[in-house]
């Protein structure tokens, strides 16, 4: 039979004859062998070259932002939630309000167009008018407040918020909260406008007034709110009242943010309007009161829109 090169190797070699050693000695001896073995190789040897093995778990983790490991749009929930047309679960579907920002923002949401009318997260501005331009919203109800004029319809969720918000302030002591305007109609919104252009000049109807097509009011989502107390008074006053100073610190808790803020006028192209309020629902206004926010622009990472491109 052949063997093998490793075999012979590992063939023990034949004993060397001589004198048996005592047991003890023979014990002793094996003792001094393993001794010698554990004793640490000094400093000088070679095998102070070789290098240190590298630890695996040294090495950092790569870290994805929230907004970009997944695509949320995938989420059979959140698809369902969106056929329905229900826009409270299809922002739970993305982890709440500041999630949803965040995945608008970085381009993660191909799902969500903030152009959509229907949606409580549209965007209406001089640079992105209704589409369709004569929008109407499917369902209205009437303003659960004390009106000052024949605009009193808004969006039922809308209708909801805004009577829960008028009694939460009644119940402070605030004050009693009216409204002024609520949806209005594409031909409405033209002689409104008109009306400006004619009294003011083309220049200041555009910085108070949204031209057709281009108003808030026509999604059914604003509302212009005024403080009434003996009687009720108008939008200008607003702001200084008790009530206006409320809704400027508690709106968000309704679903509201004051769309037309003073320091955001550099953005939107209208002088502040403390009593425009605008519905977003409740987990949007949430994210946009507690990120600081001032304009819807900023809060989705839009570009400014003071003028209109023609």
């Amino acid at each position: 039979m052949t063997v093998s090169p490793l075999a012979q190797h590992a063939a023990p070699r034949s004993p060397i004859r001589g004198p048996a050693l005592p047991v003890g000695l023979a014990v002793a001896a094996l003792g001094m062998l393993f001794s010698i073995a554990s004793t640490p190789v000094p400093s000088s040897s070679a095998a102070d070259a070789l290098p240190e093995p590298v630890a695996v778990a040294q090495v950092p983790a790569v870290q994805l932002d929230a907004a970009e490991a997944a695509d949320p749009c995938a989420d059979p929930a959140v698809q369902q939630a969106i056929a329905d047309g229900d826009d409270a679960a299809t922002i739970a579907g993305f982890g709440g309000g500041a999630a949803f920002r965040e995945a608008v923002v970085a381009g993660n949401a191909p799902c969500i167009s903030l152009t959509d009318p229907a949606r409580v997260w549209v965007v209406v501005n001089k640079s992105l008018p209704l589409d369709p331009s004569d929008y109407e919203p499917p369902a209205l109800d009437a303003v659960p407040l004390q009106m000052t004029t024949l605009s009193g319809r808004v969006r039922p969720d809308v209708a909801a918020a805004v009577g829960a918000m008028a009694e939460a302030a009644s119940a402070a002591g605030i004050g009693r909260i009216g409204a002024n305007n609520g949806y209005r109609s594409y031909g409405l919104q033209v002689s409104t406008y008109d009306s400006h252009v004619r009294d003011q000049g083309q220049d200041r109807a555009d910085a108070g007034s949204a031209r057709p097509g281009y108003s808030e009011h026509q999604t059914g989502l604003a509302l212009d709110v005024v403080a009434c107390d003996a009687g009720c008074g108008g939008l200008d006053s607003f702001g200084g009242t008790g009530q206006g100073q409320w809704v400027a610190e508690h709106a968000w808790e309704y679903g509201f943010i004051v769309r037309y803020e003073e320091s955001g006028t550099a953005v939107t192209g209208y002088g502040a309007e403390p009593w425009h309020l605008r519905y977003v629902g409740a987990d949007l206004a949430r994210a946009y009161h507690e990120g600081g926010f001032h304009t819807l622009e900023a809060f989705f990472g839009l570009p400014a829109a003071p003028d209109y491109a023609h």
